[in-house]
């Protein structure tokens, strides 16, 4: 990605970027800055990770220390990305970087400074949850950007998730590999000429178009309001407008009776104390017979409980509300609360850090145009951030994406395409 420009105070001042408070000042922050300085060295010497406060060439390069130690201290990992995005640091290969970093997620801090992180640590809210009422909010925030924006770093199919390459490493074309994706689902769910197809969480249309190219009819829903007006644009240009309905529904309020039940990275906005309302109502809806395929971005389950009820740099700039479950988390839920259980499980993490990294190159080559559509440096920061600390987590196997095929007890066992083990929203 090209070099993005540190913004400028003036860039910064008024309520341009609310969220993103000042530099801690006075003695307590001096001090957690001083003990910040220390964690921080000790854990980047052992990493191998080189530091430079001086402008000299290094992995790290620390253009304001003070203010780094400052934010480092006073909010952990939240200010460290709050750090890149003032331009306190860089780093001339973000994501690898962050791989290494995120390779030793959990050993970063020693016990005490662990416990310790209580101190600035916010619990989540009311305002944190997916309630039908909240739940709009929380997907606008992020979706409804702008469809201009999104296309100018997303391939053709506008497809917002991990594509899955035949091999990696890959020069395949990104549509291909998405496409390869959306028809794996589609075989697995057993969508074909007159399947009932319900689609939880729309996208821009793709998936809904290749099911309903099969024959399908496809009810689509999404909270996006941004995501479904250019689907139905793209799917009446397509002609498939008498087999599409694209809904701007919340999941919860479904009704019907569906052959098939696929959705691709929306269990993520969920949120965990709706999951069991989330596989209930998949349940609910399934035919006997019927199946039920999931895209879901997973994390360990013991990092997932750790980090279930506290505020993230994600949660707080990119996805309000957001949460990724564990397969543990998942099969639990599932078999509490419905008669779905998982018939088979593809994982294909890698396949999301080279998704993430062509997401992430394009985005840069098109930094001129993202400015002009309205944003300025510091969102061409945070969408840098976010993409490379995305990458990370992937390559570095700390976080995984799967598709879960799911039947009731009562259907035949066995089904799916047969494919083996393998391999990020809408």
């Amino acid at each position: 990605m090209k070099t993005i420009e540190a913004p400028t105070a003036q860039a910064l001042e008024g309520n341009r970027w609310p969220m993103l408070e000042e530099t801690p000042t006075g003695p307590v922050a001096r001090g957690a800055a001083a003990a910040a300085a220390t964690l921080f060295g000790a854990a980047t010497r052992r990493l191998g990770i080189s530091v430079s406060e001086d402008g000299s060439p290094a992995d790290i390069v620390l253009h304001r220390p003070e203010e780094f130690y400052a934010r480092l201290g006073r909010h952990g990992l939240i200010g460290f990305g709050e750090a890149y995005l003032t331009g306190a640091w860089d780093a001339p290969a973000l994501g690898e970087t962050l791989t290494v970093l995120c390779r030793d997620v959990t050993g970063l801090l020693p016990g005490w400074a662990q416990r310790a992180s209580a101190v600035y640590e916010r619990r989540r809210g009311a305002k944190d949850l997916n309630t039908p009422e909240n739940a709009r909010e929380h997907i606008g925030h992020h979706y409804d950007l702008s469809n201009d924006f999104f296309a100018l770093f997303l391939d053709p199919t506008m497809s917002y998730s991990s594509a899955l390459f035949s091999s990696l490493p890959s020069t395949e074309d990104l549509a291909t590999a998405q496409h390869r994706k959306i028809d794996r689902i589609l075989d697995e769910a057993g969508v074909g000429e007159g399947t009932r197809v319900l689609e939880i969480g729309t996208g821009w249309g793709e998936l809904a178009l290749r099911a309903a190219a099969r024959g399908a009819q496809v009810t689509s829903v999404t909270l996006s309001v941004e995501q479904a007006a250019l689907a139905r644009q793209r799917i009446a240009a397509a002609g498939l407008g008498d087999r599409v309905d694209v809904e701007l529904r919340d999941y919860r309020a479904v009704v019907g009776t569906y052959d098939a039940v696929v959705s691709v990275e929306m269990i993520e906005a969920v949120g965990e104390r709706f999951w069991p309302a989330y596989f209930a109502k998949i349940d609910e809806v399934l035919a006997p017979g019927g199946t039920a395929v999931i895209q879901a971005i997973t994390m360990p389950h013991d990092r997932m409980l750790a980090t279930r009820n506290t505020e993230t740099w994600i949660t707080k700039y990119i996805f309000p509300g957001g949460l990724l479950p564990s397969t543990e988390a998942i099969t639990e839920v599932t078999e509490a609360h419905t008669g779905l259980r998982v018939r088979s499980r593809l994982s294909f993490g890698p396949h999301y850090a080279e998704t993430l990294r062509r997401w992430d190159q394009a985005l840069g080559d098109r930094a001129d145009e993202v400015r002009e559509l309205g944003f300025d440096e510091t969102f061409l920061r945070m969408w840098h951030f976010y993409l490379e600390y995305s990458r990370a987590g992937f390559a570095a196997g700390y976080i995984d994406v799967q598709q879960l095929t799911f039947t009731r007890d009562e259907a035949p066992t066995g089904g799916g395409t047969g494919q083996g083990p393998g391999f990020v929203g809408h």
